[in-house]
């Protein structure tokens, strides 16, 4: 119940931002503007980007299943890990000049509360997941899941292509446009971002980073891996799929091979951001393994599985007035109850 109110404490600090975006802007030219169209003209600059109609939705979805589900911990942990990501440069970026000329001071106090109250509230996601987390009750208790092996590789090779991207690109721009650093990172004085947002770079690499260490969780099977997995992709999708907007708005594809080397890169890139992030959250959205501990592995153990894998789950004691069958030479029968029954009373011939 804390984590579910915590997360819709963070929803209704993103719904608000973006309401106000939507009266200020309108919709219609608030939309443009996200999509990085050149006629955009919105009424006022907007304090949002894409990216939190993203989190707003991650917000959601997080409490929804902390509400509904008793393993909800990995989930609040992503949640709050990604939330301390994005709204930690507010504290220092909120009051920088250029924040002063373009949007109000009343505007930029009420983004700093809300700042302070964001980063507040992650940190108690994570307390809250860490407190929370205990060994399973019963047998009944419903259990955290792992990737399957498909899903697990498909997540590591399209996340961790994804990460490597926007790495490649962030050390090109470097390269190419020195001197818009260390301001890129730390404030983004040279370039126009929303109040309640992080500078590009300091987004671009947080992003980068979280596809990469999702990656390398869903390749190793960790409990973590899906709900990180699902916020990379998550995050990952606005960015490849305004850039396939802009693609078609334009017209690009149609001089493709007249264009630049690099903007043909840039291009393929959008294209390959939008279909790695669907692939990814179509892979890990459905639930895995059950997370079974030892000596069952990922997925094994008793009531979990695919059918015929594994013990059945239930005892295997006869009913009253049944003989129970023999079991099949010496030592521990071969399934039944939760864990190995005792050995045989009795031993063996000849001992």
């Amino acid at each position: 119940m804390t984590g579910a109110a915590l997360c819709a404490v963070l929803a209704v600090i993103v719904a608000s931002w973006l309401v106000r975006d939507v009266r200020a802007a309108g919709f219609g030219q608030l939309w443009r503007y996200w999509a990085g169209y050149r006629e955009a003209l919105p009424h006022a600059f907007p304090a949002t980007s894409a990216m939190d109609v993203v989190l707003l939705v991650v917000y959601v979805v997080a409490s929804v299943a902390a509400l509904r589900s008793s393993v909800a911990s990995t989930a609040l942990v992503a949640t709050g890990v990604i939330t301390l990501a994005v709204r930690l440069p507010g504290l220092w970026g909120i009051g920088r000049r250029r924040m002063e000329s373009v949007f109000s001071d009343d505007l930029r106090s009420r983004a700093l509360i809300c700042a302070f109250v964001a980063l507040a509230a992650a940190v108690a996601l994570l307390i809250t997941a860490g407190a929370g987390r205990r060994p399973p009750a019963d047998s009944y208790e419903r259990l955290p899941t792992r990737p399957g092996p498909g899903a697990s590789v498909t997540a590591f090779l399209m996340l961790g292509a994804a990460g490597a991207v926007l790495i490649a690109w962030e050390i090109r721009q470097m390269v190419r446009y020195p001197e818009l650093y260390p301001e890129w990172y730390v404030n983004g004085d040279p370039v126009p971002y929303g109040v309640i947002d992080p500078p590009p770079g300091w987004g671009t690499v947080a992003l980068a980073l979280l596809c990469l260490f999702a990656g390398v969780s869903a390749l190793f099977h960790a409990v973590h891996a899906r709900p990180f997995g699902l916020v990379a992709a998550a995050l990952l999708l606005p960015g490849g799929v305004l850039g396939v907007a802009r693609i078609v708005h334009y017209d690009l594809l149609d001089g493709f091979g007249s264009l630049p080397t690099e903007t043909q890169l840039t291009l393929l890139s959008w294209i390959f951001e939008a279909f790695a992030a669907l692939v990814v959250l179509m892979a890990l959205a459905p639930r895995g393994l059950a997370d079974v501990p030892a000596p069952y592995g990922p997925g094994q153990g008793p009531g979990y599985g695919p059918p015929g894998f594994g013990p059945s789950g239930y005892d295997t004691a006869p009913y009253p007035g049944q003989q129970q069958p023999p079991a099949p030479g010496y030592g521990y029968p071969q399934g039944g109850g939760f864990g190995p029954p005792p050995p045989p009373s009795q031993p063996p011939p000849g001992w």
